[in-house]
Parts: C-alpha cells; sequence; structure tokens
C-alpha cells in the first residue's frame, strides 16, 4: 500500500484544496531544512511532506492515488520516489518561491523583490519608584547608552548620505536566491545579499562619523510621564528610542518596566489602599478622633464607642486615582493595651472591671454561653 499522504498532512480524505494548502504550508515552514540544519530527521520529514503534497495538491495524482488506497492489489499507482518535482517548482499551489515567500516573506513570483528593511532592536530597562511615586504618578528622567541613527548620513553610512551605488550582486534587492537541486526535491533559499548586507547598496565613500555603520554609540536621556497607579511589572514604551537599524530600517523602541518599592504604611491591592491603625483602649471603648494617613496627606476619622479589635472601616474615593479608576482606603484598627501599668492604675481598672456586667461583652457572653452548653459549667467560676 502507497503512503498515507493524508496522515502525513495531518488531514482525512475528505480535505479540500484549501484545507491542503494550509497544511502544507504550516508543515513546510515547521520541517524546512533551513531551520534545521544537520538534521537529517527533519530533511526526510521535509520529503515526505513534499511528497505528500505534490500529490494531493494535483486532482488527476490524488484522484489515482485514492483508488490505489482503496484497492491496495490492483497498482496503477507509481509514487513519486524518483523526479517527483518538475524543475518548475511543485505542482498545483505555485512554484517553491511563491511558497516561501509567502511563509518566511521573501521572494514571491517577482524575480526582484525590494529589500526589506529591518527594524531596530528594542531596549528594556528597569526603573525603580516608590510607593508614593507609582501611586500618585510622576516624571522621571533615564539615561541610558544606544546605538542612535548617524544624522551625518541618515543612517546610509556612506558620506553625506549619497556616496552609494546600487550593489550589483543582488540589484538593489538587498537578496540573494540559492537553489539546491537535489534529485528528490528542488529548494529556494533567499538569504540577505553577503556583498552588502541585505541593504542593496555599496557605499562608494564611508560617513567620518560613523565609519560606514550607519549608526554611532550615544547617551540618551528621555523624560517619562508616569501616570499614577504604576504598578510592578507596568511599563511606559517610547517610540523609536531603541537600537537603531543596521540597515535604513526605523529605530526600536525603549521599553522601560517599573518595579514599586514596598510602602512601610500602605499595602495595595490594585488601586485599593490597606492601612493598619493602631488605636488606644480608651478610644476603642469611648469612641474617638484619629488621624489616617492617605496618598496626599492625613485625614480625621471618627472611631465609634465599643470599637473591636481588628474592626475595618473603608473610605470611598482615597486610595490611588488613576486614569484607569479610583481605589477606596481600608482601615483596619487595632486595639493596644498598655504593656505597662502602675499599682494605682491596676486598682483603678479592677474597680472599673467590677463595674461592668457581663451582657456589655457580646463576645465573652457568646462564648460563656456556647461553654456552658457544651460543659454545664459556667467557664469564669473558679
Amino acid at each position: 500500500m502507497a503512503k498515507n499522504y493524508y496522515e502525513t498532512l495531518g488531514l482525512d480524505k475528505n480535505a479540500t484544496e484549501d484545507d491542503i494548502k494550509k497544511a502544507y504550508r504550516k508543515l513546510a515552514k515547521q520541517y524546512h531544512p533551513d531551520l534545521h540544519p544537520n538534521d537529517p530527521t527533519a530533511a526526510e520529514k521535509f520529503k515526505e511532506i513534499n511528497e505528500a503534497n505534490e500529490t494531493l495538491s494535483d486532482p488527476k495524482k490524488r484522484k489515482q492515488y485514492d483508488f490505489e488506497q482503496e484497492h491496495p492489489n490492483m497498482g496503477g499507482f507509481g509514487g513519486f520516489g524518483n523526479g517527483g518535482f518538475s524543475g518548475g517548482g511543485f505542482s498545483g499551489f505555485g512554484g517553491f518561491e511563491d511558497i516561501f515567500g509567502d511563509i518566511f516573506g521573501f521572494g514571491g513570483r517577482s524575480t526582484q523583490r525590494a529589500q526589506t528593511k529591518q527594524r531596530g532592536e528594542d531596549i528594556t530597562l528597569e526603573v525603580s519608584l516608590s510607593f508614593l511615586d507609582a501611586a500618585k504618578g510622576c516624571k522621571k528622567e533615564v539615561t541610558y547608552t544606544r546605538n542612535a541613527t548617524c544624522t551625518s548620513c541618515k543612517g546610509t553610512g556612506a558620506k553625506g548620505g549619497t556616496a552609494y551605488k546600487t550593489c550589483e550582486k543582488c540589484g538593489g534587492t538587498g537578496q540573494v536566491q540559492y537553489v539546491n537541486n537535489n534529485g528528490i526535491f528542488r529548494s529556494v533559499n533567499v538569504r540577505a545579499c553577503p556583498d552588502c548586507n541585505g541593504t542593496g547598496k555599496k557605499i562608494i565613500d564611508s560617513c567620518p562619523d560613523c565609519k560606514g555603520k550607519g549608526y554611532i554609540k550615544q547617551t540618551t536621556t528621555v523624560t517619562l510621564d508616569i501616570p499614577a497607579g504604576a504598578d510592578t511589572g507596568s511599563y511606559i514604551k517610547k517610540a523609536g528610542f531603541g537600537e537603531a537599524s543596521r540597515n535604513g530600517g526605523p529605530s526600536g523602541d525603549l521599553i522601560v518596566v517599573f518595579r514599586v518599592e514596598p510602602s512601610i504604611i500602605f499595602k495595595r491591592q490594585k488601586f485599593d489602599l490597606y492601612v493598619d491603625v493602631p488605636i488606644s483602649y480608651k478610644t476603642a471603648v469611648l469612641g474617638g478622633k484619629i488621624e489616617v494617613p492617605t496618598i496626599e496627606d492625613t485625614i480625621t476619622y471618627t472611631i465609634p464607642e465599643g470599637t473591636q479589635s481588628g474592626k475595618t472601616f473603608y473610605v470611598r474615593g482615597k486610595g490611588i486615582k488613576s486614569p484607569r479608576g479610583t481605589g477606596d482606603l481600608y482601615i483596619k484598627v487595632n486595639v493596644e493595651v498598655p504593656t505597662k501599668i502602675s499599682r494605682d492604675q491596676r486598682k483603678k481598672i479592677e474597680d472599673l472591671d467590677d463595674t461592668f456586667e457581663i451582657k456589655q461583652y457580646t463576645d465573652i457572653k457568646k462564648y460563656k454561653d456556647n461553654v456552658e452548653k457544651m460543659y454545664g459549667k459556667d467557664p469564669y467560676e473558679n
């Protein structure tokens, strides 16, 4: 039985011509020998993919192949082991140049193609921000070194930006095709022209400032407008402030990633702020006013009488105010008990405690009742 070309392309027998074309493009890109140099497994897989494609992309060959698959002992399908591809490329979807022109951005049917000007590389920097600067927003200067486009030659590398000519080897396209016929399939590999390094131009007289490179080392300072609400991992992109292109394309971008230092007072969740405030025993019992910090300043907040330790209050709109939303402020109060008291203070506390009834202690009363239900005795009796 002949090889199962449908399985090779990951298809079933009902696959349409478009299905075959898409599957072939995907697999050919994946296993192309140029992407796997010196890998015999990839080369063999690539050969099988091409063989399957040539058969299934041709309606007549596919019909004959399907017949052979259904009638394996009747012959009639010779396969394509020897000379399966014509000199004109692949059948069914156009030439090899067309397919890999689409996949990798090369060639196409045209014999010449304008060079692709490669974009310069991006530069990524990490910048630390204080908690308040990140929360409120700020301006910050960043200084770094990069390859900047030479202004004298406008990135061409040629003196005055004009002292160059068209490269004879690639005809100004910046690309050269290399054809390989190995008796099984014909491949066309498109690479940057070695004579002009993919620029399509041969410099006659080099720029004296950049020595023909088209870029120079430069210390650059940019001012960043950091919006309120910046957080660790957020970033700002400055277009064109990255590395210069090496063949006249646009410069890359500067990407500044922020790392926000923790606050000694606040905890943050998105745009909400959380703060723990210690209060005295008197304030908890009688209520009172406390000073609470915010991003801008402190505010006065009134604590009601009988406030329990761990109680959380919140103030709407006093969190982080950013272009993407405004958060709230959450205030958690913790009752602090004095660690040292005098003999006179002890006597006063004992006298005061004798005046309280159990019903004035909600949690103590609930605890006492539950223990009595479980064990039938008062946990506070001696």
